[in-house]
């Protein structure tokens, strides 16, 4: 809803879609997807419309619209639409299911959230009840007065205690500062700042590291993998609904945690960290 570069000020998506297209926007209703696979596959088999935005609240609705889609050509949507999508490929013999072994990642950690979202905003209220956090000044990292330094600094007081730094902020908050320095100034500012931070940290031995945000986790993905000559991700447990643990390099090896704003419980970050860790 208060995303800073792509607010979400119309909870219908068809009429977004439909500003970004010449052609129609049809719907799915859940009525239909209570229905099953094949009354999905009917319906959209039926509709006038080239695109079309179902509806899902459940694990049981993305199912369904899982197996419903079977074969279709082209799917998009939040990370949620992928939890039906294995067994078709399980069905056909292309891969096979089975249970992702757990890789521990010892050494420092640090925690990095970028994300403005209210679930975001929640963990890091709850994440600094028991652990070091530091605000980040957006208004001192645009004069330049908070620095990757700065951040680095702060995590290495605080080995093995979990610090979080981060520039999450209220929406008004975020609106002063990006009326002073214009949206596309802080934004990239930032990631700039969480990247930078990133390559600091993995030079300095940080092995485990969780990021909120989408910019942000992207930022810092490409930070890592090039300071460790290694885009390639392994893809391992899952820490919370569409939040997996991922692990990249050979020699040296650096566990990722990586979520969208309103991705996760309250206490992600925790979780996130004893998990890689290969605690339960």
């Amino acid at each position: 809803q208060d995303h800073p570069l792509t607010p979400m000020t119309d909870a219908d998506i068809r009429r977004w879609l439909r500003y970004q297209t010449q052609s129609e926007v049809g719907h799915v209703p859940l009525s239909v997807i209570a229905q099953g696979p094949q009354a999905v596959q009917s319906a959209l088999e039926d509709a006038a419309a080239t695109l079309l935005i179902a509806d899902a609240v459940s694990d049981d609705d993305l199912l369904t619209l899982g197996e419903a889609l079977d074969g279709t050509k082209l799917i998009t949507g939040g990370s949620g639409i992928a939890l039906g999508l294995p067994r078709n490929f399980i069905r056909s013999g292309t891969a096979q299911g089975g249970g992702v072994a757990t890789t521990a990642v010892p050494g420092p950690d640090a925690i990095l959230a970028g994300s403005c979202s209210g679930a975001t905003l929640e963990q890091v209220e709850c994440h600094a009840r028991d652990y070091p956090t530091l605000p980040i000044d957006v208004f001192e990292v645009m004069e330049g007065r908070t620095t990757a330094a700065t951040l680095t600094q702060f995590y290495l007081e605080h080995v093995g205690r979990a610090p979080l730094a981060y520039s999450s902020g209220l929406p008004d908050q975020v609106r002063d500062v990006q009326a002073r320095f214009g949206r596309e100034a802080v934004a990239n500012m930032l990631d700039a700042l969480f990247a930078d931070t990133a390559r600091l940290l993995v030079s300095k031995g940080y092995r485990r590291i969780v990021v909120a945000g989408g910019e942000t986790s992207g930022a810092v993905a490409q930070a890592v993998a090039d300071t460790l000559g290694s885009p390639a991700m392994n893809i391992g447990v899952e820490i919370d609904p569409g939040v997996p643990m991922l692990t990249l390099g050979e020699d040296v090896r650096v566990a990722l945690a990586l979520k969208s704003g309103n991705f996760g419980a309250p206490d992600f970050f925790s979780k996130a960290l004893r998990i890689m860790e290969g605690s339960t």
